[in-house]
């Protein structure tokens, strides 16, 4: 059997509508609505229209049962040639940056030219279903094949099994939600409140200076009227920040996780182009990066591991592979599902005894320089729609090497269940 190598991935650019907070401009649209519009305009915007690409990859977390073809069905509206296969994905927050990781590995292989990856969620419609009790004598009732038959599955029925189920928002095997699991991890690994909100501050300044200099230009599309993210709070200072109580630990004292260092809940959608060299020179696209790797990690949370610690393990494992070390990069993008999340990362990677003893190093990994992490802002300001952030990280990234001529850029984002995904871009 002959093999032929990996061939280089040209990340060509990204296109997001804007991040809002739930119940507001897109309560009523739903995953296939934005996932429409924010494909349309990247289908716009690199003049697509009736072309057939490889594949198009798009996820939810949280769905409806008819959003099991989410991928093929956007892409079926979205201008592309109605040949252009779709799928969807999901793992929980690193979703899109999966479904790009998966359009990636095919272009490497020489399976597909170029195609899309990306992802939307919605916290606004989410999915409500009826009790596990009434859902029964429902299917009994459907399966019966007279009326008495169907009568028969509603004796004993009682009113309370109308009460509808809604999402869980806990661990299912810790009952803990991510926000009280980050809690215990500042505890851990003793993560001020005030570094929390000066990192949240942090965003908010540099997503609005983006802004300001038309950064966002290109990769933000207009939708239901918004023209940039609503949680996005310019004017914001440590004293606000600081005035917030605790969000997810009340009763101890100790909480420092609060709404202002935490992200909001989040609708939205994002989506990115890949394509392979050949592919990009014959269609007139200059690459803004390549795609270099990318790793998946988790942790046993369920036993005392951080349960969003596992982009720790990804990194070393991804810095490894490639030969590297964690200074060798000009831009790190690491996703703020809360300030005390990214700290505690940063802090482990500097911690001898947690590289050694956890990560299996000689030594630790170091110290980043700040300047160079989320310089165009991240999560806590935009906003945070769990599946479409990995996607809205990959095109931000491959502009700002764009911009500056060359270099590397670390992705990492952490997700519920333990796991972690980090990802290489280049120049």
């Amino acid at each position: 059997m002959s093999s032929r190598p990996a061939r280089r991935v040209a990340v060509l650019g990204g296109v997001r509508i804007p991040f809002c907070r739930n119940n507001t401009a897109y309560a009523d649209v739903g995953n296939l609505g934005m996932s429409i519009r924010t494909l349309g305009a990247l289908v716009e915007r690199f003049g697509l229209h009736g072309q057939v690409l490889g594949e198009v990859a798009m996820g939810a977390v949280l769905k409806h049962s008819s959003d099991w073809n989410l991928g093929r069905e956007a892409a079926l509206s979205s201008g592309l040639s109605p040949l252009t296969p779709g799928i969807t994905l999901q793992r929980a927050c690193g979703t899109s940056l999966d479904t790009v990781i998966h359009v990636a590995n095919k272009i490497a292989l020489g399976q597909i030219e170029a195609g899309i990856g990306g992802g939307s969620d919605t916290t606004s419609d989410v999915p409500i279903v009826v009790s596990k009790s009434l859902r029964r004598r429902l299917l009994d009732a459907n399966m019966g094949r007279t009326f008495g038959e169907k009568l028969r599955a509603f004796r004993g029925f009682r009113p309370r099994e109308l009460m509808p189920e809604f999402p869980g928002v806990a661990e299912p095997r810790t009952g803990k939600s991510m926000g009280e699991h980050c809690e215990l991890m500042a505890k851990e690994w003793s993560i001020a409140r005030e570094s929390q909100d000066e990192l949240a501050l942090a965003s908010h300044k540099k997503a609005a200076a983006a802004y300001e200099r038309g950064f966002y230009k290109d990769l933000v599309v207009s939708f239901r009227g918004v023209e940039r993210d609503n949680i996005l709070r310019p004017d914001t200072t440590l004293e606000k920040l600081a005035a917030l109580k605790p969000a997810f630990d009340r009763t101890s004292g100790q909480g420092t996780l609060t709404a202002g260092n935490s992200t909001p809940l989040t609708d939205g959608a994002a989506a990115a182009l890949l394509a392979s060299e050949d592919w990009a020179n014959a269609h007139g696209h200059e690459p803004l990066a390549w795609f270099r790797d990318a790793q998946v990690a988790a942790v046993d949370f369920v036993h005392g591991e951080g349960l969003l610690m596992a982009p720790a393990w990804a990194v070393a494992q991804l810095l490894a592979r490639n030969g590297l070390t964690l200074q060798d990069f000009d831009f790190y993008e690491i996703h703020e599902a809360f300030a005390a999340q990214v700290l505690c990362t940063l802090r482990a990677w500097e911690s001898e005894s947690f590289c050694k003893d956890r990560l299996g190093l000689d030594k630790p990994l170091g110290a980043i320089d700040r300047d160079r992490l989320n310089v165009a802002g991240s999560s806590l300001a935009l906003g945070h729609p769990f599946a479409a952030t990995g996607a809205r990280i990959v095109a931000t990234a491959a502009k700002l090497l764009k911009e500056k001529g060359s270099g590397r850029a670390l992705i990492s984002i952490c997700t519920a269940g333990g796991m972690g995904v980090a990802a290489i871009l280049e120049r």
